[in-house]
């Protein structure tokens, strides 16, 4: 599938104006399926409880699926061995047509805005689903790396995935009140 989103996110070279708005405010936006894939071991309770807030937040604007896979699968004890064994597992739950977004700390950095714009962008590839992953401990593998779409960092620092999966939960619920016009980003 042909990347068709957001130059925004490849050539970024300065900060937009703040009283920029998504391309897509107050416009009808296909919404895709919405499935955040993570790769990490049991969640905290608290973790949890955010993620299941903000589910039910989004579920408003389109569906949501939460799918966590385990770290480390065959306990290998080597790090490469780790980070093939879990972009197997990760690629494997991919499908060919869905519209993917790896979360990684290279990745491009962006506004809530443009978070915004690439939820927009995503409707209109002919895509099925918007993917949105977070690797494991040591990152994503090189299988992942081909197969996203696009690679986006949510912060300059480095986040435990938990923490990682709190702000992207946010962050969604964020680009679609935005999208919306609704009152929650200022």
């Amino acid at each position: 599938m042909a990347i068709t989103c957001c130059a925004i996110l490849t050539a970024k070279t300065s900060s937009p104006p703040s009283g920029r708005r998504s391309k897509y405010t107050g416009q009808s936006v296909r919404a895709l399926p919405i499935r955040i894939l993570t790769v990490g071991r049991k969640r905290s309770p608290g973790v949890q409880l955010l993620v299941d807030e903000y589910i039910g937040k989004l579920r408003y604007y389109c569906s949501v699926e939460d799918i966590q896979t385990r770290s480390n699968p065959r306990n290998a004890r080597n790090v490469k061995a780790q980070i093939e064994d879990e972009d197997m597992a990760v690629v494997n739950l991919i499908k060919s047509d869905h519209w993917v977004v790896m979360m990684d700390e290279n990745g491009s950095d962006i506004d809530s805005k443009q978070m915004a714009d690439l939820i927009g962008d995503a409707g209109d590839t002919g895509a099925s689903r918007l993917l949105f992953c977070i690797g494991g401990p040591y990152g994503h593998g090189r299988q992942m790396r081909e197969r996203a779409n696009v690679s986006v960092k949510l912060s300059s620092l480095v986040l435990n995935h938990q923490i990682a999966l709190v702000v992207l939960m946010e962050q969604l619920y964020r680009a679609w009140t935005i999208l919306k016009r609704q009152n929650y980003h200022h």
